[in-house]
């Protein structure tokens, strides 16, 4: 698709969607840029190098896609990054990978099997190679298509866009080895290489980063001033900083390398034609060849689906879920088999790359065999390992709002450069010297060490959270954890407990329900067709004799007693018959005539499991297809969501109160699964069932009656949901389950309360004539037992109402009711039924509406929406899941609260680093300005000191505050760039900088004072001493005018500053502890504190010669503490009175309390109910008052809160059609 002249899109509706224009080298363009970096010592080159864009246009000329020698390349997603590739040139006999070869070598089999006369093929026969162009952009390979005049990506076999009965016909039988040759020329070697970077190569690229380039540049600007002892630190620092970082950044490579080359390099049996096969190492595989696997398993090398046999794998590696899943063949005959293959769709007869195949079953001699999809990175595995190799850069307001605010440090940089160079003209400076100290004042105003500053927090967060069992793979995630306002929730396994207690069983006898029972473990039920679905309807085998699978399928075996057996790999190869998997009761310890009488019975009920179609969560059902032994028939068993299974009965066994009692059960919160029941034509064979659709023998079945399984809800959750709620964080839940069961579950755990409403949407298709529509459905409220529906409207007024919806409505919504999806969304808080993508959807529908999205789920189902929200956490048993950014540990959901409060603790910490990072420069500008006008400056020992023992002792140690120990309702902001933060920062630089102009001043107008010489002594006033010698004595021993009163002064006020601003900015409640709590900061800052007094009021000589400062008067010592206590008063002041008191309880949250939906402010004190009309004045004042909200979902309530048919009347219904008018009918 092309959007412009000569730029095309790559990767189209994808998420690496890139545009792509060519370009090719220009001399003259070249030698201007070879002369520019010669003018600019290399600066140039460097620039081109941090801005691929700048380095491309200015070497390259624009051309056409066929002719480029260079691409540039630019996402497309919200970051917009550049980047620049090489186009490389290769031979190949063809254009394609699955195109034919033009000549085909004598002796070929059909369906492509070539013999072993290849090699006799003469020379002038074999296809005329051509020349093909292809780029490598993140271990992705781009080849050039002349049809589409674009270059693409060949993912595997499902570019061939075969269907599921194609694999079967025509791939099924391998590739001969010349065919393997040519597609590995555009698929290469099949591997997941992650090579790991020499040291020189991994210190080439840190040391090119222009924060050490910047630290360099100063480096030799310092030594320039013969700074030399400071730069020499600095130095050091930098290369500890280096080699710390290449350490963990080789580190990391080694471990992702090991773990990927562990297994990925493996022997395969390759099938050569329908009986031969061939070894060969794992990395000669490509897509269409087909391998056969081994019974007793492998670590899968590649992606490849199943065309025969069965495999069960752990595919923990993938979805951090441990229950092995069975993997059955594709689907060869039916509608199933006409659809195309999709990975995605298919997945149940997927094996994918790093998943362990634990073993195989295989009948009469045949092997499990598997045809070859993807390779290489395009396997799962591969994306996986992409995805952490080439991370995307973190979206994130606090770092783009932390460049911006650098950029307007180096802005008042320039002003402190020019007035630099103004004054030293005006002294008549040399211009040596001018061109120094102007430069230097550059480098005081950008902190050097604010990088590694504020990556300390993240890191300490990280390591607290490890503590209580949170593991993270994305550390830069913590911080947007602080601003989550809506968490998703799944139901099984995150909310509820894990296993399921069997309530009882409630069966169907023709076609009306039998009064529930306990269970299903009676003598008379023994032969009941009821029993024998539940003993055979399921997916569980044996692995090392324990019986392993879902735990639904092993708790309603269990209640059936039954016995399953699995024929072993020699039963399997001496019987020619069908070996399957067997259930049967299991024998009971009987003696004489009634023992044998057991016997029969036992064998009359044994049943053979001949085929298994798997449960999926798209179709919401699964069956299987048996034989009873003697019998001549087979039979087919189903189990499903109820709703789904009464669909696929025969009307007439379907109990009329089918609905009223369902709804009883999962009103109570039950979890109901419904059987039935088929028996088959007594002609089908085994052959023939293996190739029949499911679609076939799931139809016309026999309704069995309803198991009735209670999901307890685990102990935990109630009180954290309430936790949430109290810091108004939105909770949902998005589960699988019937919508009931759903809401009940919702109110039994508190997320809906018991005098809310709940309101169902339940969407129809179109249908025929009908236009699609929502039809609105009241909730029975459990707390009200009567109440009309005027009753109902005065409660929804109230805004006590929650949608519900399940997944085909969702469905419907989302595409034909698009202006409804956000406004739902908006107070929807059950979502039941949702497949695994539309749980991603819905995931994208509210970070659209602006809300900053968790999602806590157990891994299996919920991996791209845990992989989507902005902060996902997996409740696994693993160290560290690749599913999601963030694996607990612990199995329920009280890690949410923790990682919110650590995220708001480090998101917190950021802003304390960030702003006493920018005070920390401003402060030493401010005393080099002033020193400037004197001709002074701040000493070597000076700078060491307060750089070395004053900022990085308190930048590191000021991180460490834990997380306050309870979620409070108002949350942490997001960006540097607002009003509370902006205020903090600039009444603190206006603080300092009015103290340090007054003592500036003062210090001159000192009846002592005097320009100081080596032979002042201002100390012993009772001493006279002569001043004649004084300013040769300066000029002689002090040439950069170091020591002098103004120096001294301005140094120890400015070093009690930086104590003063760390310890305000060093803020405790409501996010973080105390700083009284944090040790190390605290006796840090005492360490400090009486350092620093006791060398201002007991001068010591060693120390004073050290930072190069001078002996004053003891009452000038003591005015410099009450300067320096009045500073310190002011700070706190200002902080706490104007900034947390005036600005943040009264405007800003005030406002944000005005414009937003029911989202009460903090109400941390009084003040903010009785200063209303201090509120109303501050909040005009600062013209916050009528502001609109920033976030659409605030904008959103606001909308319908003047939406007088909003919520939907009880009973009506809206039709498609309807673009505005939202309700047409009343049923």
């Amino acid at each position: 698709m092309k959007t412009r002249e000569d730029v095309k899109i790559i990767n189209q509706g994808l998420e690496d969607e890139m545009e792509v224009s060519g370009y090719r080298p220009c001399l003259w363009k070249l030698v201007l840029v070879g002369v520019g970096a010669v003018c600019s010592g290399g600066l140039l080159l460097l620039l081109l190098y941090w801005l691929p864009e700048w380095g491309v246009k200015g070497t390259c000329t624009h051309t056409s896609l066929s002719d480029a020698h260079t691409l540039l390349l630019r996402t497309k997603d919200e970051f917009r990054q550049w980047f620049r590739v090489r186009v490389h040139r290769m031979l190949a006999p063809g254009r394609k990978p699955f195109e034919d070869l033009d000549v085909k070598p004598r002796g070929q089999l059909p369906n492509g099997d070539f013999g072993h006369q290849v090699c006799s093929v003469p020379d002038e026969q074999l296809p005329q190679e051509q020349q093909i162009q292809y780029f490598t952009h993140h271990s992705f390979r781009y080849y050039w298509n002349d049809a589409i005049q674009n270059f693409e990506f060949y993912q595997g076999l499902e570019d061939m866009k075969v269907s599921c009965a194609h694999i079967h016909s025509e791939h099924s039988h391998g590739l001969t080895k010349a065919l393997q040759d040519y597609r590995r020329l555009f698929f290469g070697e099949n591997e997941i290489a992650v090579k790991v970077p020499s040291l020189f190569k991994l210190l080439i690229k840190e040391v090119l980063n222009p924060f050490y380039i910047f630290q360099l540049f100063s480096v030799v600007l310092w030594s320039a001033e013969d700074y030399y002892y400071y730069a020499t630190a600095i130095v050091l620092m930098s290369v500890i900083s280096i080699a710390t970082s290449l350490y963990t950044i080789r580190k990391q490579y080694v471990m992702l390398h090991d773990m990927v080359a562990s297994h990925s390099v493996v022997r395969v049996s390759v099938c050569r034609g329908d009986k031969d096969t061939e070894q060969a190492m794992s990395t000669e595989l490509v897509p269409g060849d087909v391998i056969a696997i081994p019974a007793n398993g492998m670590v899968m090398p590649c992606d490849a689906v199943l065309f025969q046999g069965t495999c069960v794998v752990n595919e923990s590696m993938l979805t951090g879920e441990s229950v092995p899943v069975t993997k059955t063949s594709l689907p060869s005959s039916g509608d199933e088999a006409a659809r195309r293959y999709s990975m995605e769709e298919h997945k149940r007869h997927t094996l994918f790359c790093g998943t362990h195949v634990i073993q195989t079953r295989f009948y009469t001699g045949e092997l499990v065999k598997a045809v070859v999809i993807r390779t290489g990175f395009s396997t799962e595995k591969g994306q996986l390992v992409r995805s952490i190799l080439y991370p995307k850069p973190t979206d994130f307001r606090l770092y783009r709002d932390a460049y911006l605010f650098l950029l307007c440090l180096v802005g008042v940089a320039g002003i402190g450069f020019i007035y630099t160079i103004v004054l030293s003209i005006m002294n008549k400076v040399s211009a040596k010297t001018i061109i120094i100290e102007s430069l230097d004042i550059i480098t005081i105003t950008v902190p050097p060490a604010l990088p590694a500053a504020m990556t300390a927090g993240i890191v300490y967060a990280q390591r607290r959270l490890k503590r209580v069992g949170i593991f993270c793979i994305s550390p830069q995630r913590i911080n947007m954890c602080g601003q989550l306002n809506l968490v998703c929730f799944d139901k099984t396994g995150t909310l509820t407990e894990d296993g399921l207690d069997l309530w009882g069983i409630h069966r169907a006898e023709h076609g009306s329900f039998v009064a529930p029972e306990p269970g299903p473990a009676e003598e008379r039920l023994v032969k009941s067709t009821f029993m024998a679905c539940m003993a055979t309807c399921h997916s569980l085998t044996k692995i090392e004799g324990e019986l392993s699978g879902d735990p639904l399928d092993l708790k309603m075996f269990a209640a059936t007693c039954w016995v399953l057996e699995e024929p072993t790999e020699e039963e399997t190869a001496l019987h020619n018959p069908l070996m399957p998997t067997v259930v049967r009761p299991p024998r009971r310890a009987v003696t004489g005539d009634s023992q044998s009488q057991s016997q029969v019975q036992n064998t009359s009920c044994e049943m053979g499991i001949v085929r298994q179609f798997p449960f999926s969560s798209v179709l919401q059902r699964m069956s299987v297809v048996v034989r009873r032994l003697g019998d001549k028939h087979m039979e087919a068993f189903l189990k499903g969501a109820p709703e789904v299974v009464a669909g696929l009965c025969k009307p007439n066994s379907v109990p009329q109160s089918f609905t009223e009692t369902l709804e009883s059960y999962t009103r109570q919160g039950f979890r109901v699964i419904a059987l039935a029941h088929r028996q088959l034509e007594s002609k089908l064979s085994w052959h023939k069932v293996q190739t029949l659709s499911r679609d076939l023998i799931e139809t016309d079945m026999e309704f069995l009656g309803l198991i009735v399984m209670q999901n307890k809800i685990k102990q935990e959750t109630a009180g954290v949901l309430t936790e949430l709620r109290r810091a108004n964080i939105r909770t949902l839940m998005v589960t699988g389950d019937n919508i009931l069961t759903a809401i009940s579950v919702a109110r039994d755990c508190g997320m809906i309360r018991p005098h809310e409403n709940v309101i169902v949407a339940d969407a129809a298709p179109p249908r025929d004539s009908c236009p699609p529509c929502i039809t609105w459905r009241y909730v029975e409220n459990p707390a009200q037992t009567a109440r009309d529906d005027q009753g109902a409207q005065i409660l929804v007024e109230d805004e006590m109402y929650h949608f519900a919806l399940n997944g085909r409505a969702f469905a419907v919504i989302t595409e034909h009711f698009p202006q409804l999806i956000q406004k739902l969304a908006l107070r929807a808080t059950v979502f039941a039924r949702m497949a695994p993508d539309q749980k991603t959807q819905l995931v994208e529908i509210l970070q659209g509406i602006d809300y900053i999205v968790g999602m806590c789920g157990d891994g299996a189902n919920d991996c791209g929406a845990l992989k989507r929200a902005h902060s996902g956490i997996s409740l696994s048993e693993l160290e560290a899941s690749v599913a999601s950014p963030f694996t607990s540990s612990t199995s329920n959901i009280s890690c949410v609260p923790n990682l919110i409060r650590e995220g708001r603790a480090a998101l917190i910490t950021s802003f304390c680093v960030f702003k006493f990072m920018a005070l920390y420069s401003i402060i030493q500008y401010i005393s080099v300005i002033l020193l400037y006008w004197i001709l002074s400056n701040l000493g070597d020992f000076q700078f060491l000191f307060i750089d070395l023992v004053i900022i990085l002792i308190i930048a590191f140690t000021m991180s460490l505050n834990p997380a306050w120990k309870d979620l409070v309702r108002q949350r942490p902001p997001s960006s540097l760039i607002s009003g509370p933060l902006l205020c903090s920062v600039l009444t603190q630089i206006l603080t300092c900088l009015a103290f340090q102009v007054l003592t500036f001043y003062l210090v001159q107008q000192q009846s002592w004072y005097e320009t100081w010489t080596p032979q002042s002594d201002v100390c012993n006033v009772s001493r006279a001493s002569s001043f004649s010698d004084r300013h040769n004595g300066t000029t002689s021993h002090d040439h950069k005018n170091i020591r002098n009163y103004e120096n001294t002064s301005l140094f120890y006020v400015s070093s009690f500053q930086y104590l003063a601003v760390a310890i305000v900015f060093a803020k405790g409640k409501p996010f973080r502890q105390p700083s009284y709590k944090n040790w190390p900061f605290m006796l840090s800052c005492v360490g400090l504190y009486s350092f620093l007094l006791f060398i201002m009021l007991y001068p010591i000589s060693a120390i004073d010669n050290f930072l190069e400062i001078v002996c004053v008067p003891h009452d000038w010592r003591v005015t410099l503490v009450i300067i320096i206590a009045a500073n310190a008063i002011v700070s706190f002041m200002l902080e706490i009175l104007i900034v947390d008191i005036i600005l943040w309880r009264l405007v800003f949250r005030g406002s944000q309390g005005a414009n937003g939906p029911r989202e009460s402010s903090s109400g941390d004190t009084p003040q903010v109910a009785n200063d209303s009309w201090g509120a109303l004045f501050l909040s005009r004042l600062f013209c916050q008052r009528n502001k609109p909200p920033k976030v659409l979902y605030r904008h959103l309530a606001l909308e319908l809160q003047e939406d007088a048919d909003w919520p939907p009347k009880p009973s009506t219904v809206t039709y498609a059609a309807e673009a505005q008018p939202h309700i047409s009918a009343t049923l």
